[in-house]
């Protein structure tokens, strides 16, 4: 089906001129564009509408999760009829196996895979391999990892159909090479339970329970059924039945697999004996014979990741198989934050290569470890089809690949403007910066202020909050992501009225309620102060009215002079655009209808229920009063949890029961496809183990 884009909001400002010209460049075949859209200009808004136009399958690449969840929560609102998926990463946590030759250190691969984001990700490649045109699949660079063979995973895939001749245990062993497991307890997803003639399936991708029926050797009835009272929902005539893991592979495929690394194991046993390396040799003779002996038994092994290169049938140095080698081959890729992803999926390599290396070297694994990783940046190249970059501040690669031409967008449909730009001397920096803060928190506004060190920002926010006698905090590096997130709460209901940091004021920060960004030492020219990071930063002061930037410095940079020309630019045009239309720039704040749902589906904005506030918000939408089509407005309703206070004062056993509750939460919201507070949760329980494990050191 074609995708239906569903919205209350119309194009506005520089939206339709970007859509038309977007969607035009694609359809004629152009390789490579740029939209230039500042933030708040709707830019998640331009590319749903560009998607809906040109009616390709599309790759939307983001830099991180929590960026990558909040665009596929808005594109499920704008396409809930079309086929919308996510593709992260599935590791809770992740420690990969290293050594570390300096100290003699051998670290095992330790991991915590989330089953819902498992799910997700094999959602996502039955959605390819469906044939469907109307996907979308939102994915962090998860997607330029290694991934089973697509023709391993297509040749898996089990197609049945009423009134097909197949005998119930021929159907059963296609189960297991299917790699569903069985069972004759509550089914979970990858599972089967067999009950006389009657299959019942918890398929892998989705939540569904399956139950085929067979009469003799004949599938009689295909049913979907309420797994709690085993009503039938729906039948079929034919369905199809996706493996139950994205690695999957053929018994063929595994017989010649396990040959040749029974051969490549005598020659590199060989070459270290040459090398005079004996404690390597028998250290990769006695590990691999290890894992060939469970991949026989049992079919897999520990690190089966690293013999990928054998079981996908590649030669060595071949790159291995990924996401993108499922997606049709006319899709579409728009690369989101394109500044930061696309340097993200360059340096994804070097880290690799460097760790395996290691481990090759001093006989823990094969040379064949090599070849699983992610791809190249040329590899990444070559796979991309039609590609639209997505950026407040480009760089110079994408503009290079469109020759230095791009869309703007940088017209508001709020008809906010850029924030002024004023450079004051260094001289009575303080004296200036106490004035400032005075001014807006007298207002009720907050300011965020970025320095070039750690030590600088301590220092400044222990002289806010004690000197000036300002509410203060920082943020840097050091800062834990439990509590980072709380920081920037506090800020947005201001416990707090004033966050000092030093590269974290960059993209992905939403905070409204700033009205006031300050940069300390703006001419001193490196990565900190170049003109993407000036731009990115002082666009944390254009979601308010009053926005305004000041910058310290004893001189006028190049950097510096870009960013203010670029800004005084986009004011100019933003004012023109406000005066002709006779629109009033105009602050984004909640309804007061919203506000007092939210107080009926949760108890305080401070105690209630995350889920029970998104669900609230959406309520607050619907039972809005039936308007025209209205511009769209970027708005972020994300909530951060909190650190509980209590928690030092926790036992041992309340610590335990603690980390339990909160990992049912994550699961539960995980279930529910609200990725951003299942993090949080995440985040929270690692925080208390940690607490837990020191409590328990203390006590003994």
């Amino acid at each position: 089906m074609d995708f239906k884009l569903t919205s209350a909001y119309t194009p506005t400002g520089d939206q339709p001129e970007a859509i038309a010209e977007l969607a035009r460049g694609v359809n004629s075949g152009m390789p490579a564009q740029t939209l230039l859209g500042v933030t708040g200009s709707g830019k998640t808004f331009t590319m749903a509408n560009v998607i809906s136009q040109v009616k390709r399958p599309t790759l939307i690449l983001s830099h991180n999760k929590t960026l990558a969840a909040q665009l596929y929560a808005e594109f499920k609102n704008f396409f809930p009829e079309n086929s919308v998926q996510y593709f992260v990463s599935y590791y809770d946590y992740y420690q990969p196996e290293a050594y570390l030759p300096s100290s003699d250190k051998y670290i095992e691969k330790d991991l915590m895979i989330n089953d819902q984001i498992e799910k997700l990700r094999l959602s996502t490649v039955a959605a390819l391999l469906s044939g469907r045109r109307d996907v979308i699949v939102v994915s962090s660079v998860s997607c330029i990892y290694g991934m089973g063979n697509p023709e391993d995973f297509e040749q898996n895939v089990i197609r049945v159909s009423a009134g097909q001749k197949i005998s119930r245990n021929a159907f059963l062993h296609r189960l297991v090479s299917s790699l569903y497991s069985r069972t004759q307890d509550e089914l979970n997803n990858g599972q089967f339970r067999v009950k006389g003639d009657t299959v019942d399936i918890k398929l892998s991708f989705e939540d569904i329970q399956l139950r085929v029926l067979f009469w003799g050797d004949e599938i009689e009835k295909i049913q979907t059924i309420d797994p709690e009272s085993g009503k039938t929902l729906e039948n079929f005539d034919d369905f199809q039945i996706y493996p139950a893991n994205i690695f999957v592979t053929t018994k063929e495929r595994t017989d010649s697999a396990v040959k040749q690394i029974y051969l490549d194991l005598g020659a590199q046993c060989d070459f270290f004996r040459k090398e005079g390396k004996i404690l390597e040799a028998d250290r990769l003779y006695e590990r691999v014979n290890y894992d060939l002996e469970m991949i026989k038994e049992l079919g897999h092994c520990s690190g089966i990741e690293n013999y990928s290169r054998y079981f996908d049938g590649r030669e060595p140095g071949a790159r291995p198989f990924c996401l993108l080698d499922y997606s049709p081959k006319d899709y579409m890729t728009i690369i989101d934050e394109s500044h930061v992803t696309l340097p993200q999926v360059r340096g994804m390599i070097g880290g690799d290569t460097s760790r395996k290396m290691n481990l090759v070297n001093y006989g823990f694994r094969l040379p064949a470890a090599i070849d699983n990783r992610p791809l190249t940046f040329d590899e990444f190249e070559r796979l991309t089809n039609q590609v639209i970059y997505v950026s407040a501040t480009p760089g110079d690669y994408e503009l290079m690949q469109t020759e230095g031409v791009f869309t703007e967008q940088i017209i508001r449909p709020t008809g906010l403007l850029d924030p002024e730009i004023e450079v004051k001397d260094t001289l009575y920096q303080i004296d200036v910066l106490r004035d400032e803060i005075n001014e807006r928190v007298g207002k009720g506004e907050r300011v965020l202020i970025t320095t070039l060190t750690k030590r600088m920002a301590e220092e400044l926010n222990t002289y806010i909050n004690n000197d000036l006698g300002f509410k203060s905090s920082y943020i840097h590096s050091d800062v834990t992501t439990l509590d980072r997130i709380s920081i920037l709460d506090d800020l947005r209901n201001g416990t707090i009225d004033v966050l000092v940091g030093v590269n974290l004021l960059r993209e992905g920060l939403d905070l409204p309620q700033v009205s006031l960004v300050v940069i300390f030492d703006a001419d001193k020219e490196g990565f900190l102060r170049n003109y993407r990071s000036l731009t990115q930063t002082a666009g944390r002061a254009a979601r308010h009215v009053n926005g305004k930037v000041i910058m310290f410095a004893d001189k006028i940079t190049d950097s510096m002079k870009r960013t203010i020309d670029e800004t005084n630019r986009r004011r100019e045009k933003q004012m023109r655009y406000n005066r002709e239309h006779g629109i009033t720039p105009t602050q984004i704040i909640k309804t007061s209808n919203m506000d007092d749902l939210l107080e009926l589906y949760s108890e305080g904005k401070q105690n209630g229920n995350q889920h029970d506030r998104n669900k609230a918000r959406a309520i607050a939408r619907q039972e809005s009063p039936a308007t025209k089509p209205r511009p769209y407005i970027e708005e972020a309703f994300i909530d951060p949890i909190a650190a509980d206070p209590v928690v030092n004062a926790m036992t041992e056993e309340e610590l335990e029961h603690a980390i339990k509750d909160l990992n049912y939460q994550m699961i539960n919201a995980a279930k529910q496809t609200d990725f951003i507070l299942a993090a949080g949760y995440r985040d929270q329980m690692l925080a208390y183990t940690e607490k837990l494990e020191k409590l328990k050191k203390n006590n003994a």
